[in-house]
């Protein structure tokens, strides 16, 4: 089964090859935004039908887990990434075109490995990196928030009912940045870290 989290497994095969080839390519873009920093899969538009379960998990470190068993290649849980979407019974799906599939998640799906803060038309804008390569702007569309069963870290609410946790280099960085009222302005927009 080792050889099913490593993205040699049937059932993650054929979900693999329902993802439309333009998915699979980095953007050229910063304007088209993204969890895995590929070319964002129009999720909003695919409606398939529910295939049943291939025992996925997203621990609360961000691993992912294919039968219990860590898949090691990031390429495949990032391209995963850009696929998955939250719906409106909570839970969370990998989306193809012609099928879904639930994947449980124990926390949030993804992690932010690193914020900076960075100057954009005069403004101080904090960029978070995620862990599946994406990178987004917080801002009033991508707002911080604070995780109770994380200690009050903060994450990111992200397109598609996604989310980032802060990992814990990147809530240190985070706090390193805020003011003396616990605060960070980042797009015209302040946030409270407590």
């Amino acid at each position: 089964m080792a050889n099913e989290a490593d993205g040699d497994g049937n059932a993650l095969q054929v979900l693999l090859g329902q993802v439309p080839d333009r998915h699979h390519a980095p953007t050229r873009s910063n304007a088209l935004l993204s969890v895995n920093g590929r070319h964002p899969a129009p999720l909003h538009l695919w409606d398939p039908d529910y295939c049943g379960e291939v025992d996925m998990a997203i621990s609360a470190d961000g691993t992912w887990y294919h039968e219990g068993v860590p898949i090691k290649r990031p390429e495949l849980w990032q391209l995963f990434a850009g696929i998955l979407r939250r719906e409106a019974d909570g839970e969370y799906y990998l989306v193809t075109p012609v099928e879904k599939c639930r994947v449980e998640v124990a926390l949030h799906p993804l992690m932010i490995t690193d914020i900076e803060a960075i100057e954009v038309e005069g403004q101080v804008e904090l960029v978070a990196t995620l862990n599946a390569g994406g990178v987004f702007p917080v801002s009033a569309d991508y707002p911080l928030k604070r995780e109770a069963q994380a200690s009050g870290a903060a994450y990111i609410e992200l397109p598609n009912g996604l989310s980032a946790l802060c990992s814990r280099a990147a809530w240190y960085r985070l706090v390193d940045l805020a003011d003396d009222a616990y605060s960070v302005v980042s797009s015209g927009t302040r946030f409270f870290l407590s």
